[in-house]
């Protein structure tokens, strides 16, 4: 009985000493972010910067309830959100197919690697003149836009986790009779889901900028738009808070990944 109470009494130091940890590094986060808020708020006031190319907190949050008062601040926000996760999960969908189609044929793989890595390493603002050109301004373009910042990066992560699986349990499921479709399903898949969580983790963001850069060129609204907008007509606090908005979305949408890869894993 007095090793289980010692055991349960470091269990439970080593719980409190986690949540000390925990607690720490958020308050200096949230210390940090109000210091920065403060001194830019402070440089603003007293002159170090010129409030009308660095703007402030406090016009920035001006701006804000005033575009909350017309409720067009929101349509904007909606507009970019939509896109971005339709972006992103047609990534998701497009990759998985593509990849398990490279995993299934290796000498498909063979010929279309090189071509992706050249296609990833492409830069993806050069190809948004061409979707204009293509597909015209609109919904159509931006989404396609955010689509090929994530897409090849994407086929080649989840390809890689494919390729990285453990060689000696697919041998083993074709020894006991099983099919590519069983190794597939049974092995790869299951053993990859690690590389499909981080990799997307990483494609909510690219999407975003993928559809913020469709944006600047083939909208009308959106936040990209209102950045566009804002600098044509040196509105620079519009500008600084659709940038400030943009980070809060970022933030929250790979806040929502984390929170689905740990039910993932947890279950």
């Amino acid at each position: 009985m007095k090793e289980k109470k010692c055991e349960l009494t470091k269990q439970e130091e080593f719980v409190k000493s986690h949540k000390r940890h925990h607690h720490l590094i958020t308050s200096w986060r949230f210390l940090i972010l109000v210091l920065f808020l403060v001194l830019w708020e402070a440089s603003a006031d007293l002159g170090w910067i010129d409030s009308f190319f660095f703007s402030s907190p406090s016009r920035v949050v001006l701006l804000f309830i005033e575009l909350c008062a017309d409720r067009s601040i929101f349509l904007h926000i909606g507009i970019t959100l939509w896109e971005t996760l339709l972006s992103f999960l047609l990534v998701f969908l497009i990759s998985l197919i593509s990849a398990t189609l490279l995993w299934y044929s290796t000498k498909l793989s063979e010929i279309l690697e090189p071509y992706l890595v050249i296609l990833n390493s492409l830069p993806k603002s050069a190809l948004a003149p061409l979707f204009i050109v293509w597909l015209g301004t609109g919904t159509k373009t931006i989404i396609v836009a955010g689509i090929s910042v994530a897409l090849f990066g994407s086929i080649i992560s989840f390809y890689t986790g494919f390729k990285q699986s453990d060689s000696e349990k697919v041998t083993l499921i074709y020894t006991l009779g099983g099919k590519r479709k069983d190794a597939f399903f049974k092995v790869i898949l299951p053993s990859s889901v690690p590389v499909l969580l981080s990799t997307t983790k990483v494609n909510i963001g690219l999407a975003l900028v993928g559809v913020i850069i469709g944006e600047f060129l083939a909208a009308r609204q959106g936040l990209g738009y209102l950045i566009i907008y804002g600098s044509q007509v040196f509105q620079l606090d519009l500008v600084i808070m659709a940038v400030v908005i943009l980070c809060l979305i970022a933030f929250g949408l790979y806040r929502g990944i984390q929170q689905i890869e740990y039910h993932i894993r947890k279950g």
